[in-house]
């Protein structure tokens, strides 16, 4: 959890801080003249001193941020990549988990060789006026998947049991 929160901080933290440091400190000095007018029209030396002080350091801010430097370390750019590899791969895994997988590849029109084969055997063994049999397509479908075939050899010697 430390790890995952710690990678998440580094990876949104980095980058624009010189800017938003800059544009805070002009913020504060806009903030701190005002309020030195307001002291001075109200006669309260104190805030007057106070906005001083607050301004003299906002320009300080001011003139330092311009010294640095908003550097991503160069680890960054290969936690990105090895990021979106591991969002690539886990869509991957889901689309070919829940099926949807499968339907992309059919939709495309990638579809194996052994199956268009078998298809094409089911078609011709419906098909009265051609001479294959459904035994050929059984065979073409053990031969075409393991599966088929271990499923096929289980419910076939179920049957054989009385």
């Amino acid at each position: 959890m430390r790890i995952a929160l710690l990678t998440i901080t580094s990876l949104v933290g980095c980058g624009g801080h010189a800017r938003r440091i800059a544009v805070g400190a002009g913020e504060i000095r806009t903030e701190a003249q005002s309020l030195i007018r307001h002291g001075e029209d109200a006669g309260d030396p104190v805030v007057v001193e106070g906005a001083t002080r607050i301004d003299g350091i906002a320009s300080q801010i001011g003139t330092s941020v311009a010294s640095v430097s908003d550097d991503v370390p160069a680890w960054i750019g290969a936690v990105e990549w090895i990021g979106i590899a591991v969002v690539a791969l886990a869509v991957a895994v889901i689309l070919w988990q829940t099926g949807i997988g499968t339907a992309i590849k059919a939709a495309v029109g990638w579809i194996p060789r052994r199956k268009v084969a078998a298809a094409e055997l089911a078609a011709d063994t419906i098909d009265p006026s051609r001479p294959e049999s459904e035994r050929e397509l059984v065979a073409a479908l053990r031969a075409g998947d393991p599966e088929f075939d271990a499923a096929y050899r289980r419910a076939k010697s179920r049957s054989k049991t009385p």
